[in-house]
């Protein structure tokens, strides 16, 4: 979005950030919220400021147990893991789950959420240095490097079976090799496109396996069905409370100090999320 890239491009200049998490100091009567309560939540820009003002339907209360920073991580990341695995994907218990992206927010979030829920977890990065860090922070069944071909790592890893779900938020040749990582009646859920090239398929290769490609868009989804959406964002929330997800927090850095984090996010220095602390 800095770059004017993103599908949303607001009019500069702009406050960047989309999530925050922070005191309420005004609400309107009827909004739901009062002068004092935790909230977490945003909108498309103006999180990362001291003061930000928001829609009420864009915030909500932050679960027990979390602190501001780690409320501030949990939105977007597991709200998108969970559209895409559990609204659309139809993960179910004992499943075969390969992540892609496993160092980044969205990455980190499918890999805990998905082993929270039962399934089996396989978590990919381009980076071998991050992969004990990952192992250390989602507790995933296997880690694998995805560079070249990594379809025959995968088979062996789920003893030929392959997985049921792919969640690929980085394209290019990742998800070429990803569409041989589909079981039959599988779902490739693309999340979006790090490596910045769009891929193609040839569409015989999933008509002859047999498996679907899935397109997320959690905060269209959740615009478009509101109810569906606010269900998700309780369910994210419930699991949160009870402990059994948590996002990963790489480093928290002083707000002006906001430029050194989006370049480490930009130079995939990151094992996690980046938080800014005013």
């Amino acid at each position: 979005m800095t770059r004017g890239l993103y599908q949303f491009k607001p009019e500069v200049p702009f406050v960047l950030g989309m999530e925050l998490a922070g005191e309420v100091l005004e609400a309107e009567a009827d909004s739901g919220f009062a002068a004092g309560d935790r909230v977490m939540g945003g909108a498309k820009t103006g999180a990362f400021a001291e003061i930000a003002n928001a829609p009420a339907r864009s915030l909500r209360p932050i679960p027990a147990g979390l602190d501001f920073i780690q409320a501030a991580a949990l939105g977007a990341s597991y709200t998108t893991a969970h559209t895409a695995l559990i609204e659309l994907g139809g993960l179910q218990t004992g499943q075969w789950v390969l992540v892609h992206g496993a160092g980044g927010g969205v990455g980190l979030a499918a890999c805990d959420l998905a082993r929270a829920l039962g399934a089996r977890v396989i978590a990919a990065t381009h980076d071998p240095a991050k992969t004990e860090r990952i192992r250390a922070a989602v507790s995933p069944e296997a880690v694998i490097v995805n560079h070249g071909r990594f379809r025959d790592e995968v088979a062996a890893i789920t003893g030929g079976a392959l997985c049921e779900l792919v969640f690929d938020p980085v394209g290019g040749d990742v998800f070429d090799e990803s569409t041989r990582c589909v079981a039959f009646g599988g779902k490739l859920l693309v999340v979006g496109f790090v490596t910045g090239r769009i891929p193609q398929i040839a569409v015989n290769i999933p008509l002859i396996k047999g498996f679907s490609i899935v397109g997320v868009r959690a905060g269209e989804y959740a615009r478009r069905f509101p109810e569906r959406g606010a269900r998700i964002a309780g369910e994210v929330a419930r699991l949160a409370a009870d402990g059994a997800i948590r996002p990963t927090i790489d480093r928290v850095l002083a707000l002006d100090r906001w430029r050194e984090g989006l370049e480490a996010m930009s130079a995939g220095a990151l094992v996690g999320k980046v938080a800014f602390e005013p």
